[in-house]
């Protein structure tokens, strides 16, 4: 990199920002602009010292990590937050992603891969610890498993189409009882109870185009 990378440590702990800032500034490239104690301060500090990225902690008073995360990305699209925390648990990991943290880390992680991630994360690149890529995944798996299949959605686009079971049947070449088999798998995927239903949240869901 050419230019240092400005970086604002957010942690309630005064000496986990303290020592966060002092194995920081061992490096030549890196630049710690300020320290904040809880969410509403990381807003403030990022506001008044434009870092690149934000270290950010989770659970701190005044503000969770996760709530500034989402108000920062909307005040301050630019600046990437790597949130760093001791949490790995499923909700604050989906919390945080979905806040827009751009890398999750916990704090156990060795000095050096702390030092390539913010380097990672001023690169746009996208961070995560061992065990929150794992779950990320199983969790990616787990609603994909839920979505569904080209034949679902062949007989559900038929039938947004206004064709009867009997037609979509002739359509497709085959049984009546086969197209209702699909259906209510798709019913029960979708949480629908009616073939309207089922449409209008397929609709919803950007699954089915009008």
């Amino acid at each position: 990199m050419t230019s240092r990378v400005r970086v604002l440590i957010v942690d309630d702990h005064p000496m986990v920002r303290e020592g966060l800032g002092a194995m920081l500034r061992t490096q030549p490239d890196f630049e710690v602009v300020g320290f904040a104690g809880s969410g509403r301060e990381a807003l403030l500090a990022s506001q008044e010292t434009y870092p690149d990225v934000v270290l950010m902690d989770l659970r701190m008073p005044d503000m969770d990590g996760a709530t500034a995360t989402a108000k920062l990305r909307e005040i301050a699209p630019a600046v990437r937050v790597l949130v760093l925390t001791t949490y790995d648990s499923d909700a604050d990991i989906v919390r945080a992603v979905e806040a827009g943290a751009i890398g999750y880390l916990l704090k156990d992680v060795p000095h050096e891969a702390l030092f390539q991630a913010v380097r990672g994360v001023a690169r746009g690149e996208r961070p995560l610890a061992t065990v929150v890529a794992e779950k990320l995944l199983r969790r990616t798996l787990e609603q994909t498993s839920e979505t569904l299949t080209s034949r679902e959605l062949e007989v559900l686009s038929l039938v947004a189409q206004g064709l009867s079971n009997k037609r979509v049947a002739a359509y497709l070449g085959v049984t009546e009882a086969t197209v209702k088999a699909h259906l209510l798998r798709t019913f029960d995927k979708l949480g629908a109870d009616s073939r309207t239903g089922a449409v209008m949240v397929a609709l919803e869901r950007g699954l089915l185009s009008w």
